[in-house]
């Protein structure tokens, strides 16, 4: 029998080869929101590297959704020509292109991390940030803008304009970030969100804007593609979001007609305590899995085959997503086969170094 990490996953129309996703990480080598070489090198080598599912970096719907200049874009028709064509070569290797949209909220406008990821004023190149409250991230961050209704009205037809965008490109996979301290997760937890407006106060309020970026991808997004959202599941300080909120937005989410939940955590306030050892958020994973009954992805780390195996024969999770051990270890899918005693395809190109 074949290990479940080699086992095919189907997600509406979509079969994946195996359960090894790469999961989005931001690689602050853009320009204007476009892609280029580096992405296309990046990517491709992933899915060449024989992971199922390669998900393209947070992507922002928006030039003030970026997390920082460098950040990869999809606000205009023009950054879809590169997509397209990383996509397609993604695609050449049996391997399935999926895009996450992101608004990074209150925490845009700084600079990369080798850069000292400090925030950045005009002069700098930096921009005002937009928050669902004015509260700083940290001490030294400027102050963000609270939207307005039109402002939030503007993030709506960002992300449907970008789901058009993405499905022009040719992705296959579609993954809503909200997540790791950007605007949506803001908008959900009560330490970042005190608005006494219908966006803010109640759970049903704190989630409604993520419900209505959902709907606004789903308005352009085909029926018959996998559409995930990626959550934190804690933001691991007192107060604030929790895993029983949660369960209950993956309850919703998934009536809505998501197909899975990407699990992370953290990231929402720079004072949060994170119990950080192998694995450390599968549990989040496995109870979301087991008490709203959607499809979810494990990550954070998680770094060998026999450690992802494990997770997904105890039922804790359907997918097993990548990543700083896919930055180490760009053929994990050829890799993690060999270790594991299956037979999979390589690139021919590969095939005599093919491991026995």
């Amino acid at each position: 029998m074949s290990p479940l990490l080699y086992t095919p996953l189907e997600i509406k129309s979509l079969t994946l080869k195996n359960r090894i996703a790469i999961s989005p990480m931001c690689q602050y080598s853009a320009v204007d929101g476009f892609a280029n070489d580096w992405h296309l090198v990046h990517l491709g080598s992933r899915a060449s590297g024989g992971a199922g599912l390669i998900i393209q970096e947070a992507t922002a719907v928006s030039p003030e959704g970026r997390i920082s200049p460098e950040d990869m874009g999809i606000w205009k028709d023009e950054h879809i020509e590169k997509l397209a064509a990383i996509n397609r070569f993604i695609i050449s290797q049996n391997a399935v292109p999926g895009v996450q949209l992101a608004h990074a909220g209150r925490k845009a406008s700084s600079s990369s991390p080798w850069n000292g990821h400090k925030k950045l004023d005009a002069a700098q190149g930096g921009w005002e940030t937009v928050a669902p409250s004015a509260i700083r991230y940290s001490d030294t961050d400027t102050l963000p803008v609270a939207l307005d209704n039109a402002g939030i009205q503007k993030v709506l037809a960002d992300f449907k304009a970008a789901t058009v965008r993405s499905v022009k490109a040719g992705f296959q996979v579609m993954e809503i970030h909200a997540a790791h301290g950007y605007l949506l997760h803001s908008f959900l937890s009560p330490l970042s969100n005190e608005r006494t407006d219908e966006y803010g106060g109640s759970f049903d309020n704190r989630i409604r804007l993520t419900l209505e970026v959902v709907d606004a991808v789903q308005s352009e997004w085909p029926k018959d593609l996998p559409l995930f959202v990626r959550i934190s599941a804690s933001d691991w300080a007192e107060g604030g979001w929790d895993i029983a909120e949660s369960v209950l937005l993956s309850k919703v989410l998934k009536e809505k007609g998501v197909d899975l939940i990407d699990v992370s955590s953290g990231a929402l306030v720079p004072y949060q305590k994170i119990p950080v050892e192998q694995g450390y958020q599968v549990p989040f994973a496995e109870r979301i899995k087991e008490e709203s009954g959607i499809m979810t992805g494990a990550v954070g780390l998680i770094t060998d085959a026999t450690q992802a195996e494990e997770i997904l024969v105890m039922g804790k999770a359907d997918l097993i997503l990548f990543g700083r051990e896919s930055l180490r270890n760009p053929n994990l899918g050829l890799t993690f086969a060999s270790e594991l005693g299956v037979e999979v395809q390589w690139p021919k190109q590969y095939e005599r170094a093919k491991l026995k």
